[in-house]
């Protein structure tokens, strides 16, 4: 009789056969870069959502780098709205991405531009007329969103990651990039970003929640698996070197078709709200947070994402707080 039970059988023997793990370096924590110094707050408290002013963000990269971390996600989130201060050389996020040279960090760097517009929209919205509802204008925006990515290029960023989910920004980012003499920089295409109720914390520490309308109109529908092959095929055509998919959990079969049809690296995004049902219910007591921190991630894995960007990230660090 076969008994697949043999290799549960000791705790020695479960670890000797575990097919899938979360090895530190697969973990990337994400940072909202803001004004001032000496700021670090947890926003909103008890998210895992943290906004570090740059001298606090060289302090938490140093642990992060010490606990066995490879690379860190940087969003920048400025005191002032207006788009002219995401096209800066010397914007927030480009001193944030300098700040960091020499920590040994991959430098991963947002490009979008809901945190600098005044109506938190990724892009430049132009109102509708002649009974039509308004929306982002996509060409525009292309134009920023490139100008941004080689900003933040220039100031050392490895990789550059465009969330805002434009037709076309793919094909400018790196154009952009070619033209500057930044062709090395790697470029990751937030390929599947779905219009998801999970965001909510994040909107609040990014400042990017919009003031009307919806993202639906450029961030995919939730229901829609073949688009999101589809986008993917796209971004890769035009020179993405790294695929995102977010949210992470309710998007593991895309993971999983994504990693069966393209030999590329994918990243996933636990995002907030993944993060905030297993906080909420940890701390009503109904689960237990260590372990379900873990199995998500693991699951997360097991689809085929070759990095996870996550807020329980530093809690796999070595010397901190441990999440199994």
């Amino acid at each position: 009789m076969q008994r697949n039970r043999r290799t549960r059988r000791t705790e020695s023997l479960l670890r000797l056969f575990t097919e899938t793990d979360v090895p530190v370096r697969s973990l990337v924590p994400a940072y909202f870069v803001v004004e001032g110094s000496r700021v670090r707050r947890e926003l909103p408290e008890g998210s895992g959502l943290w906004q570090l002013s740059i001298d606090e963000l060289q302090e938490e990269c140093k642990r992060a780098r010490d606990g066995g971390a490879e690379a860190v996600m940087l969003f920048g989130v400025p005191d002032q709205k207006g788009i002219e201060h995401a096209t800066r050389r010397d914007s927030l996020a480009c001193n944030a991405v300098r700040a960091l040279e020499g920590t040994g960090l991959v430098r991963m760097a947002d490009v979008c531009l809901c945190s600098y517009t005044e109506d938190g929209h990724c892009g430049v919205w132009h109102d509708g007329h002649h009974g039509r509802p308004g929306s982002v204008d996509n060409d525009s925006s292309v134009a920023l969103l490139a100008q941004v990515a080689a900003g933040l290029a220039d100031a050392g960023a490895e990789i550059v990651c465009p969330s805002d989910m434009m037709d076309g920004r793919i094909a400018a980012i790196r154009a952009a990039l070619d033209h500057e003499g930044l062709g090395d920089t790697l470029v990751m295409s937030y390929a599947a970003k779905m219009a998801s109720a999970m965001y909510g914390p994040f909107r609040h520490a990014a400042s990017s929640a919009p003031t009307h309308g919806d993202r639906r109109g450029y961030q995919m529908n939730p229901a829609n698996g073949r688009e999101a092959m589809r986008e993917t095929a796209t971004d890769i055509e035009e020179g993405a070197d790294l695929i995102m998919v977010k949210p992470a959990l309710t998007n593991l079969d895309l993971i999983a078709a994504t990693r069966a049809r393209w030999n590329v690296p994918i990243v996933a995004y636990q995002v907030s709200g993944e993060y905030a049902m297993i906080h909420e219910a940890a701390r009503a007591g109904r689960i237990d947070r260590a372990r379900a921190a873990r199995e998500t991630l693991v699951s997360i894995r097991r689809a085929g994402a070759d990095l996870v960007v996550s807020y329980f990230a530093p809690e796999f660090w070595a010397g901190g707080p441990r999440a199994a």
